[in-house]
C-alpha cells in the first residue's frame, strides 16, 4: 500500500473516532441535562426504551473507536491492510467499506460460515 493510500486511511478513522467521540459526548451531556419524570407509565416507558437504545448505540460506538484505536497502531506498525489470517493484502475496496478491517475478504467469509455451522 502506497504511503498516500495509508495517509487517506489515517485520516478516514481519525475522522470517524472525532464524529463517534462527539457523538458520545453530546449523549453523556444530554443525560446529565435531561431529568424529565413523567406521570404517565407509558410515557415513562417510552423514555427509558429510548434510552437503553441511545445507551446501547454508545456502547457499540466505544467499540468501535477500541477497533479504530487497534487499526491505527496497525499503521504505525507497518502491519495495517494485511490480513491476519493468511497474510494476503485486504483489498482496498473492502477497507473503504470498512477501515477497521483485519481479514481479507475470503477468511471472513469462511470465518462467517464457520460460526453459522456452529451456531454461534
Amino acid at each position: 500500500m502506497s504511503a498516500k493510500q495509508i495517509s487517506h486511511f489515517r485520516d478516514a478513522l481519525i475522522n470517524l473516532k472525532n464524529e463517534l467521540s462527539a457523538d458520545i459526548e453530546r449523549t453523556v451531556q444530554s443525560l446529565q441535562t435531561e431529568v424529565s419524570t413523567f406521570a404517565d407509565p407509558n410515557d415513562r416507558a417510552s423514555q427509558e426504551s429510548e434510552l437503553a437504545l441511545e445507551l446501547r448505540n454508545r456502547d457499540r460506538e466505544r467499540r468501535l473507536i477500541k477497533k479504530i484505536d487497534e487499526a491505527l497502531a496497525r499503521i504505525e506498525a507497518g502491519e495495517y491492510g494485511y490480513c491476519d489470517s493468511c497474510g494476503v493484502e485486504i483489498g482496498l475496496k473492502r477497507l473503504e467499506a470498512r477501515p477497521t478491517a483485519t481479514l481479507c475478504i475470503d477468511c471472513k467469509t469462511l470465518e462467517e460460515m464457520r460460526e453459522r455451522q456452529l451456531g454461534k
